[in-house]
């Protein structure tokens, strides 16, 4: 679900800072660490996704991987199976965000070392 302000953005993408752009795409608390489980194991079921990030509820984990889905980042793809299959992983776009995630852990660790 995109947000009204994400939309107002992509919409006027000339009037805009291109941080403020990327970040109604990827901001929030939970969309880098899901895309980061994601890059780092290839591909997640969704409880397992739960598994790997404990901190996040059921709710928001599912508006977050539709938000995730909706802007070409991972890709859902279901299996006709029974019980039903459902399996994430990242797209070449999310894979894209790779370096960033990087850099962002190393000044995670960075700063919980001089904190």
């Amino acid at each position: 679900m995109l947000t009204i302000n994400t939309l107002r953005m992509k919409k006027n993408k000339k009037n805009i800072c291109p941080v403020s752009y990327a970040m109604s795409i990827i901001g929030g608390k939970w969309k880098i660490i899901v895309i980061s489980s994601l890059v780092n194991k290839g591909m997640h079921r969704y409880k397992e996704l739960e598994r790997a990030i404990p901190d996040v509820t059921p709710k928001m984990l599912v508006k977050v991987l539709k938000e995730l889905e909706q802007e070409k980042l991972i890709v859902r793809k279901v299996y006709p199976e029974v019980p039903p299959r459902v399996e994430y992983s990242v797209t070449p776009l999310g894979l894209s965000l790779n370096k960033l995630i990087l850099e962002i852990n190393k000044w995670g660790e960075y700063h919980m070392s001089n904190s």
